[in-house]
């Protein structure tokens, strides 16, 4: 084992695996009762997935379990069971059917290769669909926040809300907006323990102590999960296309869910993982725990920076958050049959809360008008509609819209040459000069073409490859003729990684749109001054020069001035 795993990783894999586990389990018993399938099945998938991700997954930090956006959907399919057979015994074989054919989907996504597709989604579909999601997940735990059971979709919480507000539980509402404050205020205190952890035992002895009349969880079973595979015999031939549609979906969503959430791993451990090998991870813990009747899921962002802020390193502490989550379910059934419903309710709506999309839905009013109409069009889709029907539409309006836009640019004059840099060509004859005086000083990066949602992922694999020795990049905009929601962002977060770098910003040849849209979310003032703007590389150049020149009066000449080329050109 030794030859394979780095012991000085073992005490951080711990940690990092412990506190994940703990932040996991108030979650995933909040999931499983939102799901419809009560608490167990959350924590059935909690342990299964985390467990059996972490270990065929891609990503070494990940730590996978229900999330928002996947009960959302598992809730869907099991209330479509429901309907459709009478009662949940009844419709397991679908439920079962539709969890297990999501993770062969995943599976096979991993194999046909097609994760690194996510990248093309438009910024403004992920946005409104998030959103959207978070919105869902306010909605459905509005009723047991009131001491009700919860309407069966959203158009019903609005046309039937008043039936609660007339019979109102204050008590289950009170302790729910004590636990909410608890989540919000206890971090103020101090973050060693998850204030999810801390709003659930005190809002929960709370309400034992003072024999509060609220809604409880219930008995949950407790020792090991047994097999539910034979429930998929008892499929009817008539449900095969409805398991299909709902595996197909939960497999989508999971996809984007975990791969989202490697992205941010990456970043934040400055590794890179295997998006194919992820997903194959993630259908493997998605078919195991369908077999035990869990939820599905994917990779959790809160989990996951969690596990990696205390010290996880390695697929070991994924493996150990799953493992004490069955040691918790070996001993806590008896007593988690004493929490409030009321209380998940506000651990849930925290969650809802935390998905939503505030940078997207601030700028709003500031981005290009067909963004903001995609992005609002996919939230109103997601929170009242079918969420697949959100994605695809999403993302083919997207498309189309883009395309008009390329048109009028085309029409106009303007020219629309493919998206890229000049790396391996030569300099541009205005950067001969600086091209052969300063070495590993500079990158100038030459963009060609509209900076859309296809441009993103290009770009920060750009900032990402930068030398450590560079300490100005120079943007040439001369030919970017537009720049959609998408690309201010990647703009955004590539220019906030460089900072943290010491490295400087500047941009030449901004056109009319790109100039007032980077204005319009304060790109241009507040990471890149209005001084590091330029209309042309010449002056460009001159800032260059007396930059440099002024930070290399103790630098050696074997520093600058070398007969070597000097610039890498991008």
């Amino acid at each position: 084992m030794s030859a394979k795993y780095d012991f000085a990783n073992l005490k951080g894999d711990i940690t990092g695996g412990v506190t994940a586990g703990v932040v996991a389990l108030p979650l995933a018993l909040a999931f499983g009762v939102q799901s419809g399938m009560g608490a167990i099945a959350g924590l059935y998938g909690a342990m299964a997935l985390g467990m059996f991700a972490a270990i065929f997954g891609g990503t070494a930090t990940q730590v996978s379990g229900p999330t928002g956006p996947m009960t959302v959907i598992s809730a869907i399919v099991i209330t479509t069971a429901i309907e459709a057979t009478g009662s949940l015994a009844q419709g397991m074989g679908i439920i079962i059917g539709a969890f297990l054919l999501a993770g062969g989907f995943q599976i096979l996504f991993g194999l046909l290769r097609i994760g690194k597709y996510i990248k093309y989604i438009p910024y403004p579909v992920l946005s409104g669909f998030m959103s959207g999601i978070g919105v869902i997940i306010i909605l459905y735990q509005l009723y047991p926040l009131f001491g009700h059971p919860s309407a069966p979709n959203t158009v019903a919480i609005f046309t039937d809300i008043a039936r609660p507000l007339s019979n109102l539980n204050g008590s289950a509402t009170g302790l729910g907006l004590v636990t909410i404050a608890i989540i919000y205020v206890f971090p103020r205190i101090t973050k060693a323990v998850p204030s999810t952890l801390v709003a659930l035992f005190i809002a929960s002895f709370a309400a034992f102590f003072m024999d509060l009349e609220v809604p409880l969880i219930g008995d949950i079973p407790s020792g090991l999960p047994a097999l539910l595979i034979g429930e998929v015999l008892n499929i009817d031939i008539s449900a095969a296309w409805m398991i299909i549609e709902f595996a197909a979906m939960l497999a989508a969503l999971g996809m984007i869910d975990s791969l989202l959430t490697s992205v941010i791993a990456d970043n934040i451990t400055k590794t890179k993982h295997n998006s194919n090998k992820e997903l194959i991870g993630q259908g493997i813990g998605n078919i195991i725990s369908g077999m035990i009747g869990g939820l599905p899921g994917a990779g959790a962002t809160m989990r996951t920076v969690v596990n990696i802020n205390s010290g996880g390193r390695t697929r070991l502490s994924g493996v150990i958050h799953g493992l004490l989550l069955l040691f918790i379910l070996l001993g806590i059934g008896e007593y988690a049959a004493y929490i409030p419903l009321t209380v998940l309710a506000g651990i849930l709506i925290t969650v809802g809360i935390g998905i939503i999309d505030y940078r997207g839905l601030k700028h709003l009013a500031r981005v290009p008008v067909t963004d903001a109409f995609v992005m609002v069009l996919v939230l109103a889709i997601t929170v009242f509609g079918n969420l697949i029907n959100a994605v695809g539409i999403g993302v083919m309006l997207a498309c189309v819209l883009f395309m008009k836009k390329s048109s009028d640019l085309a029409e106009s004059g303007t020219s629309l040459t493919a998206m890229g840099g000049t790396e391996g060509e030569p300099p541009w004859s205005d950067e001969k000069g600086i091209y052969s005086e300063y070495r590993n000083r500079i990158y100038i990066k030459h963009i060609y073409g509209p900076m859309f949602f296809g441009f993103t992922t290009r770009f920060q694999e750009l900032v990402k490859s930068l030398d450590n020795d560079i300490r100005i990049l120079v943007i040439r905009m001369d030919r970017v003729p537009y720049v959609d929601q998408s690309g201010l962002y990647a703009l955004e977060e590539a220019i906030l990684q460089l900072e943290q770098k010491e490295v400087h910003v500047l941009m030449t040849g901004l056109h009319v749109q790109p100039r007032d849209m980077l204005k319009r979310i304060d790109i241009i003032p507040d990471l890149v001054p209005e001084n590091h703007l330029f209309d042309d590389f010449n002056h460009c150049e001159d800032w260059i020069h007396s930059h440099i020149q002024s930070n290399s009066t103790a630098e050696t000449d074997t520093e600058v001035g070398t007969s070597e080329p000097a610039t890498t050109i991008g």
